[in-house]
């Protein structure tokens, strides 16, 4: 293995590191609401699992929405809703329509 190789591999590493523990924090906080994380990062947890789906299918890997949710979810998208999800407040609402008009 050639020493660039090896950095590859430690980047590849370290990055997986990164993004799993991005995954555990973000479902630690369950508080913390799929349109605040939109209001305030410009993402949220399904932009992660669509991120994840895609890149999967870069791959040649094939997963569906559902899949690729459960993955950042830790559970169906469904169940975390209804255990986690509370409706968006008119502020939370015209916050979104101002950052990302169309969403």
């Amino acid at each position: 293995m050639t020493a660039a190789t090896s950095e590859e591999t430690l980047r590849i590493e370290l990055e997986a590191a990164a993004f799993r523990r991005l995954v555990a924090h973000l479902r630690e906080r369950s508080d913390v609401q799929n349109i605040d994380l939109m209001n305030l990062a410009g993402f949220c947890r399904n932009c992660l699992s669509r991120w994840y789906r895609e890149a999967a299918a870069e791959r040649g890997v094939s997963l569906s929405d559902p899949q690729a949710r459960e993955i950042v979810y830790g559970m169906p998208y469904k169940e975390w809703q209804a255990k986690y999800q509370k409706p968006a407040s008119p502020a939370q609402q015209a916050a979104l329509a101002k950052s990302h008009p169309g969403h």
